[in-house]
């Protein structure tokens, strides 16, 4: 009996420390803004998301100002792939026609976006819904007609989402914005990247499925602990990104380049990476600072 009390005394003495090592984050975090880009297998997978919401509630209740924006890029190519519409993408971009517009707002709208809500909200009644269009929100234009309804952000409104704030409330963000003509398709990453700028935001996050940035994604210790935004820069102009890492790192340069003090890509399968990156001292991911 004696050794396990002793055992259960020196876990709690780990929790303790943890939370001593956390007291000046929490000090210096309390009354932020944070914008939280929410996509990947992290938003997936249930138990993953359920650990994700645990984390942004308690970052909540530690005082921090949460927009949470998400996308659902996997939700859409199952529901494209239901109604048999071909997916195609262009430089890191979903190909939207008329058709693929109706999927991808009944999706991110009527169902992730909904889903999000309901699992913050299981803690509390803490959370909104809405999606770009939504008071205007995101006031968008086409990008390139080869793209269809994909949109580009002209404008951001904050208004909708400081009332949601100053109510209490974290508004989760569906990333469909509104045109004089319709409605468009806007990049997560994108939309994540102007409404942190249009807010003043003091961190933006995207929480993603990968570690962070590799500079050879075969090789797992090649991940980029920091960079500053002259070298976020070069490293945009190197020519060595693909895929769906162009837009997202040309927005964290668009995101710096706005004044965001920081900007970070975490892993959102790993446990708990909200917390650990913002509240210990080794932190994890990517971070890309001010000069």
């Amino acid at each position: 009996m004696k050794k396990r009390d002793r055992m259960e005394r020196d876990r709690a003495a780990g929790k303790a420390e943890l939370l001593c090592e956390a007291l000046p984050w929490i000090n210096k975090m309390s009354g932020k803004t944070f914008v939280i880009k929410y996509g990947g297998s992290a938003m997936e997978d249930p138990e993953l998301c359920r650990q994700v919401v645990a984390d942004i509630e308690m970052l909540k209740l530690m005082g921090v100002r949460i927009v949470l924006v998400h996308g659902g890029g996997k939700a859409i190519n199952a529901m494209l792939k239901r109604l048999d519409v071909p997916v195609k993408f262009k430089d890191g971009l979903r190909v939207t026609d008329d058709e693929t517009m109706e999927a991808v707002q009944e999706v991110l709208v009527g169902h992730v976006n909904q889903q999000l809500v309901w699992a913050l909200n299981e803690y509390g009644h803490n959370a909104v819904g809405i999606s770009g269009a939504d008071g205007k929100t995101l006031k968008a234009e086409p990008v390139n007609p080869d793209l269809g309804r994909v949109g580009r952000i002209r404008e951001v409104d904050t208004n909708l989402i400081n009332t949601i704030l100053d109510d209490g409330y974290i508004p989760v963000v569906a990333t469909v914005g509104c045109g004089p003509d319709g409605f468009y398709n806007i990049n997560a990453d994108v939309a994540a990247d102007k409404i942190a700028e249009a807010m003043g935001a003091d961190k933006l996050i995207y929480l993603t499925d990968v570690d962070g940035l590799f500079r050879d994604f075969s090789d797992e210790n090649s991940l980029v602990a920091q960079l500053t935004r002259t070298e976020t820069h070069e490293l945009l102009e190197s020519g060595t990104l693909d895929g769906g890492m162009i837009p997202k790192i040309r927005s964290v340069a668009e995101a710096l380049d706005a004044g965001v003090s920081e900007v970070v890509i975490l892993n959102g399968t790993y446990p708990h990476s909200l917390l650990l990156e913002i509240f210990t001292d080794a932190g994890c991911g990517t971070m890309f600072t001010q000069d």
